[in-house]
């Protein structure tokens, strides 16, 4: 995955990001809330030899101390400092846990010791720095200390004594919230990038084009929970964002290459429930709105669907034309008022798909397309019949209808694949129930001009509208 990837992904599900942050920061803020507060008191000691007439001993004395104060560090929080300081102030607790309590560090090339003495109160962690303040040196006396009669040749001076420090060391808000937001962000675009990996379902644009240099998203419609019951919303509402949506298919159906003009055009889709029978209707009937002669042709002989959309007849249809007991101008019936007209599939037969290849529905075509501008063939899903691959071979193209999120990508690269087994053309590819934030934004707002009653043109104002085509 190269940087654009990444930015189309953090654009896509920046919610989980955004979502993963603040539980991060949410969690952070409970954590700092829950947490008991601590504070801490400091006591500094300087370790020097008590010999230093003059420079040669002073170096000398110098290394020595400075070999002295790392073993000083474990001496700190060792029993025989601390046990002193609990006798003196009679501190419920043992020498182990007060030393967890106790740190000491030593700043480097230097010999000095930094001892800080954590606790739940201000007040007794000073105490307790006093205490080790008193206790260490003399500690250190006794054990340097060769003899009863000899005095120590390490001499522990106090040179910061310890306070009163009512600011909490721990929790620390500011720290904990930036901390949470950062742990948010690399979690949250983990997720994404995870989610990303393992989501194989075909959802926008950009996840049609990457299976093939060559394929193109020449329309996107919107996802819309009605459709069903209102399944050809140009008849419905011809001013709504789907319409336009079939009218931007329409165009962009007309240019693609613009050099060849593919009369009969086969729609299908990998799978059933894409959308396929309405987006082939919606299409049909904005191309005939346009004034252009369209047939539409149920080639669906399994299952057919859109004759019961279109509230038409399907007694006879495509099937007697093929077999020659009906002709072509006695099945062909119009439908509404521009120059469209559909063909039912008529009677179901045992064979479909050696009906649909044979040299009969070749002719059948080739006649509508001298008749008509265009021939849209509703036909079958792929994956599950081969019928809609034997239609590409008689038809100038194919069109596929992608649902988003429906189908995955070895699903529809297997579709593919079943075109260009049989050399088929795929013209582009109809990407349907396209929720609104996958759209592009000029798709959710646009300007409609209505006429009133007035017979004035006025401008309203069309508001996105979650749309979707199901067959």
């Amino acid at each position: 995955m190269d940087l654009r990837t990444y930015l189309r992904v953090l654009r896509k599900r920046w919610r989980i990001v955004v979502t993963t942050t603040i539980v991060m920061v949410v969690l952070a803020s409970a954590y700092t809330l829950a947490s008991t507060k601590s504070y801490q008191s400091t006591v500094q000691f300087f370790v020097s030899t008590s010999d230093s007439s003059d420079s040669a001993q002073l170096a000398q004395g110098s290394t020595f101390s400075q070999a002295r104060v790392t073993s000083y560090t474990q001496l700190v929080t060792a029993p025989v400092v601390l046990n002193p300081v609990i006798e003196q102030l009679k501190l419920p607790t043992t020498a182990a846990d007060l030393g967890a309590k106790v740190s000491a560090t030593v700043p480097p090339n230097t010999v000095l010791i930094n001892v800080a003495v954590t606790n739940t109160s201000a007040y007794q962690a000073q105490r307790i720095a006093a205490a080790i303040a008193q206790q260490f040196p003399k500690t250190v006396e006794g054990i340097e200390r060769v003899s009863a009669k000899s005095a120590s040749p390490v001499k522990v001076t106090t040179t910061k004594s310890p306070i009163i420090d009512r600011s909490p060391v721990s929790p620390r808000p500011v720290r904990n919230v930036l901390l949470g937001v950062v742990l948010g962000l690399l979690l949250g675009i983990g997720l994404a990038v995870l989610r990303q990996l393992l989501d194989n379902r075909v959802r926008t644009k950009e996840d049609v084009e990457e299976l093939a240099d060559n394929l193109t998203v020449i329309g996107t419609i919107p996802f819309d929970s009605d459709a069903a019951k209102h399944p050809l919303l140009l008849a419905s509402d011809t001013h709504s964002t789907r319409s336009e949506s079939f009218r931007s298919l329409r165009t962009n159906l007309r240019f693609v290459d613009a050099a060849h003009h593919h009369r009969i055009i086969v729609m299908t889709s990998a799978l059933a429930g894409e959308g396929k029978t309405t987006t082939t209707a919606n299409l049909a009937l904005t191309l005939a709105e346009n004034g252009l002669s369209v047939c539409l042709i149920e080639g669906d002989l399994r299952r057919p669907r859109l004759l019961d959309y279109l509230g038409l007849e399907g007694a006879v249809g495509l099937t007697d034309v093929l077999i020659e007991q009906a002709s072509l101008a006695d099945v062909l019936q119009p439908y509404g008022k521009h120059r469209l007209s559909v063909l039912g599939a008529g009677q179901l037969p045992p064979n479909p798909s050696e009906l649909l290849g044979s040299p009969a529905m070749g002719e059948t075509l080739l006649r509508l397309s001298e008749q008509f501008d265009y021939v849209l063939i509703d036909a079958p899903p792929l994956l599950p019949v081969t019928d809609a691959a034997v239609l590409s071979t008689q038809a100038s193209g194919c069109v596929l209808v992608v649902g988003s999120g429906l189908v995955t990508r070895d699903q529809l690269g297997a579709a593919l694949g079943s075109l260009q087994a049989v050399n088929g053309t795929v013209l582009g590819v109809a990407l349907n129930r396209v929720p609104r934030a996958n759209r592009v934004a000029g798709y959710y707002d646009y300007y409609t001009y209505r006429p009133n009653p007035g017979g004035t043109r006025t401008a309203s104002h069309a508001k996105s509208e979650h749309a979707s085509s199901r067959k």
